[in-house]
């Protein structure tokens, strides 16, 4: 009798993953619902809706550095997630039969069922690098008060706890393996390091405008060329709905257009800032009135309020009405608010 055939180095590396789930899966009910409110409330959508808004209250220039590296770490990762064919554990366990040969005492969850596929952890990637301008922008403010350089990496330290937790959380759900997340934040570490060394001027319409249509354009490009030369970069999709415990779980917010609609929608909203700006009199007087949290506040809520308006049915005005909305954030937060601020603070100055 022959043996066995050896499992390769990626299903041993896959396989030790799964056990890493098991044991993490196994933990106390208060630490599950910490994996579950990290994965869940600091997904890739918050950074545009929750960290962009209230990087404002550090510094506008922070704000615009967040949006922007957020969105090119969101597009490489699309990119890099098509080409990579990265397995997720909730789908790997029963194509590869381990669930059969092992008994596997594993949960999935409203936010397993990612459609894309799992190489690099877009969670991952996407927080490390748009995180980065807000920790340097912190470690600055607190060498204002002190020369203690332990202090000054208090930040950095907070950076690589959070990463480090929200890789566990992508591991706790299923929705990647450890190798994946690792990438995933090397690559968003590095991504923000790189982009704040090279900013771009957030006052040069075309600039963003041409970003916006070249995002788009190359990645339908990218993706037409790989279905012309036989490669299925849909494949995820399928497994996904065979594989997910809950079909109500397939979000479509979870799919690789959709982030590529954000993205785009994101540098098209930083192109109108840029067409729209405050003048430089109007944010020296913003900046004199206002809360340093003013702004950054309400930019928050108007956000919320945005994103939870009720989107359209068909597929394709699904995706228009996702562009539309990341299109307006930028505005709303860097002109309209700030002017609506500043006009009511007048208003209140009149006597």
């Amino acid at each position: 009798m022959e043996p066995p055939p050896q499992p390769s180095a990626m299903d041993a590396l896959h396989e030790a993953g799964i056990h890493a789930a098991v044991a993490l899966q196994a933990g106390p009910p208060w630490l599950e619902q910490f994996w579950l409110l990290l994965t869940s409330h600091l997904d890739p959508n918050s950074i545009y809706t929750v960290c962009f808004p209230l990087a404002r209250g550090l510094d506008e220039h922070v704000s615009l550095m967040v949006l922007w590296i957020a969105l090119v770490a969101e597009w490489l990762n699309v990119v890099l997630k098509w080409f990579l064919f990265g397995e997720r554990p909730y789908w790997w366990i029963h194509e590869s039969g381990l669930s059969e040969r092992e008994q596997l005492p594993l949960r999935q969850f409203p936010v397993t069922c990612e459609t894309g596929p799992g190489s690099p952890s877009g969670h991952c990637m996407i927080l490390g690098a748009a995180l980065w301008p807000i920790v340097t922008a912190l470690s600055k403010a607190v060498s204002r008060y002190t020369r203690s350089r332990l202090l000054r990496l208090v930040p950095f330290l907070l950076y690589l706890l959070l990463l480090v937790a929200m890789g566990l959380s992508r591991i706790f759900v299923l929705a990647h393996f450890p190798h994946q997340v690792i990438s995933g934040s090397l690559a968003g570490m590095a991504l923000g390091w790189g982009l704040q060394r090279w900013p771009p001027s957030f006052l040069k319409v075309r600039f963003f405008l041409l970003t916006a249509l070249g995002l788009l354009l190359s990645a339908l490009a990218l993706h037409g060329l790989a279905t012309a030369a036989g490669l299925d970069l849909d494949w995820s999709l399928r497994r996904a709905s065979a594989r997910c415990s809950e079909p109500a779980w397939l979000r479509p917010e979870t799919r690789p257009w959709s982030s590529l609609c954000r993205v785009s929608g994101s540098a098209l909203g930083l192109a109108l800032a840029a067409r729209y700006p405050l003048s430089r009199r109007a944010a020296e007087e913003l900046r004199g009135l206002e809360p340093p949290l003013g702004s950054a506040t309400l930019g928050l809520l108007a956000l919320d309020m945005l994103h939870k308006l009720p989107k359209g049915g068909g597929s394709a005005l699904w995706y228009l009405n996702v562009g539309a909305r990341y299109a307006l954030g930028p505005v709303l937060v860097e002109s309209l608010l700030p002017q609506l601020i500043l006009t009511l603070r007048r208003l209140r100055a009149t006597p």
